[in-house]
């Protein structure tokens, strides 16, 4: 094939994807966007931020907070005074008005040493999404750390998020997106109903 078709052909491919109208053209952009994101732009933003998972959908309300801060804690300080983390300590925390379902969490790979009580922390378990909650206690064992969480609108800690241990630990959330995560619950809402 010599190199006028080849231009043709390529000019044509062009026009489809960005300039037609069509339904089809629709679609295929739809796919070449999830093909860049889910294999360029979410890998490469995985390297820059040290992580696997350098971006979470909140899936869960389980770091609302429904109440205003002071009311939000009147209804929380007994849990929190019994892990010795006071009022005054909670409102130097990162995010310490909670986040939203729907929110999207931007991640960053950090050692386990540098997490600290009150860090975000998004973590692997049994379940098939990871969690993001809260540290709210650290310590150390066999020179391996391992962390409890819990999420800041729950009543207590979970049961599995009671000993995490740092292979689990994903990253350290760090920015905070407001309602953009619902894209993600909307589309796998909507393929699960074609299962």
């Amino acid at each position: 094939m010599d190199k006028d078709k080849v231009r043709v052909i390529l000019k044509k491919i062009w026009h489809f994807i960005w300039k037609d109208d069509s339904i089809w053209s629709w679609i295929v952009n739809v796919i070449l966007a999830f093909v860049l994101i889910k294999f360029i732009v979410y890998p490469g933003l995985g390297l820059i931020l040290s992580t696997k998972y350098p971006i979470v959908a909140v899936v869960s309300g389980s770091m609302e907070h429904d109440k205003i801060f002071d009311e939000w804690w009147d209804s929380q300080k007994g849990w929190y005074l019994s892990y010795n983390i006071t009022k005054d300590q909670f409102l130097n925390f990162d995010f310490k008005n909670g986040f939203n379902k729907g929110d999207i969490m931007i991640l960053y790979g950090t050692n386990p040493s540098r997490i600290e009580i009150g860090d975000v922390i998004v973590f692997r378990t049994y379940r098939p999404d990871p969690i993001i909650h809260r540290v709210v206690r650290k310590w150390k064992n066999n020179d391996k750390y391992y962390f409890q969480t819990k999420g800041d609108h729950n009543i207590d800690s979970i049961g599995f998020e009671k000993s995490i241990s740092e292979k689990s630990v994903l990253g350290k959330a760090y920015v905070r997106i407001p309602l953009l995560g619902y894209i993600k619950i909307w589309f796998v809402e909507l393929i699960s109903l074609f299962r």
